[in-house]
């Protein structure tokens, strides 16, 4: 990741070109993030079909990609974009998702951890969002194939393949098995 050494505000980040980038914005530093590798995208989009089968199928709210920004924090602004993320149906406005950044943290926010993520770098993300008002966390780890869920009240939980894998209290109802999330790895 690299920094710019001015102070970026959220409307600017909106405006920056798409494509061959990915950003995120912490407290106006404005973050270049790299594509991560096969295993963690099938990881990733595995578990996203599996959410949004529930939610669609339940009429829980909305689902979204890692390329939606939620706006967690201003002056200086902060957005961040998990690589999925769950906002309940009674905090969608009628009119449908806004144009822009989400405004505030979703529901569940998910990070699945890449290859060149260090500790620090994805607790520190972990507390953003709790901070912003997630009620919860998971850090999806396919090296390790654990699913770390963190709650709001500092519970913290850590999966492994043999267990299941509980969306309460975010997505009640929601289970599935650690080891079906990581069933496109081979190792």
């Amino acid at each position: 990741m690299s920094t710019v050494t001015h102070t970026v505000t959220a409307d600017e980040l909106l405006q920056l070109p798409r494509g061959k980038v990915r950003y995120e914005l912490i407290k106006g530093e404005l973050l270049t993030v790299s594509p991560a590798g096969s295993e963690h995208g099938s990881v990733t989009f595995r578990l996203s079909a599996l959410i949004e089968q529930f939610i669609s199928a339940n009429g829980l709210g909305l689902g979204f990609g890692a390329e939606s920004g939620f706006l967690i924090h201003r002056d200086p602004d902060t957005v961040l974009a998990p690589h999925i993320a769950f906002v309940r149906s009674e905090r969608i406005p009628a009119d449908g998702p806004p144009q822009g950044f989400w405004p505030g943290a979703p529901d569940l926010a998910v990070e699945v951890v890449s290859p060149g993520d260090t500790a620090r770098h994805v607790n520190e993300k972990v507390a953003m969002w709790l901070q912003a008002g997630c009620a919860a966390v998971w850090v999806v780890n396919p090296r390790l194939k654990t699913v770390m869920v963190y709650r709001v009240g500092g519970t913290v939980e850590t999966l492994t393949a043999d267990q299941s894998l509980d969306g309460a209290p975010v997505l009640p109802g929601f289970r599935c098995h650690v080891s079906e999330i990581f069933s496109s790895l081979r190792r």
